[in-house]
């Protein structure tokens, strides 16, 4: 909804500060996914801490309302907002460092894939074509984002496996490349391509096909 609301009033102000012809559709697609990325962080980053705190077992996470309550009290100064929502946004930073070049890639691939396959036909995507569109993009933006996954990650839990406290995404990167070895930064690379070109079909075949249905509905 953030990224479609946002296309025609980023275009907008392209066109009035830069004129017609110097627009870039890029750009606004940019743009307007990386603001759509934002908005949904604030409800995404809480889920995923809360999720990954109760994945690795940590003490006192045992049950959704307990682990929730552990994270609210974990008002240490490190996360975005701390002092009124505890640990919640741990990682808050990280995420958008992740997310927003992952839109940056993902959303104008997409768009422009969608163009040139309805120039090839000769008239515009069907919502299955422009699922395998999505798709493809996805792919290839989960593989170049996933170092900024793992460092998102390893900052969402706070501390590494012995219990040492991470001080910021430097220090994350630091000590992987000196205590782990690069390819560190690679993990979990199959797994994170193969499910998130599944879920970009998905999201991009039921978006595209909402979004016909709306475009069709008679007014």
């Amino acid at each position: 909804g953030t990224y479609e609301t946002m296309k025609p009033v980023i275009a907008n102000l392209q066109s009035t500060y830069r004129g017609e012809e110097a627009s870039s559709p890029a750009l606004t697609h940019m743009i307007s996914a990386s603001i759509g990325e934002a908005a949904a962080c604030l409800v995404r980053v809480p889920t995923e801490v809360v999720k990954s705190k109760m994945q690795t077992n940590a003490a006192g996470a045992s049950s959704l309302s307990a682990t929730f309550k552990l994270v609210v009290s974990e008002k240490d100064g490190r996360a975005f907002g701390s002092q009124v929502f505890g640990g919640l946004y741990r990682g808050y930073g990280i995420t958008l460092m992740r997310e927003v070049p992952f839109a940056f890639i993902q959303f104008p691939l997409y768009e422009r894939l969608k163009v040139e396959w309805a120039k090839i036909q000769g008239f515009e995507t069907s919502p299955l074509q422009a699922a395998t569109c999505g798709s493809f993009s996805g792919g290839i933006a989960a593989a170049f984002t996933t170092p900024l996954d793992v460092v998102k990650t390893r900052l969402m839990l706070g501390s590494d496996k012995n219990g040492v406290k991470y001080h910021g995404a430097n220090d994350v990167i630091g000590r992987i490349l000196k205590e782990e070895g690069t390819p560190v930064l690679l993990s979990g690379i199959q797994p994170r391509v193969m499910w998130i070109s599944i879920g970009g079909f998905v999201f991009f075949g039921a978006y595209e096909s909402y979004r016909s249905l709306l475009m069709n509905f008679p007014r």
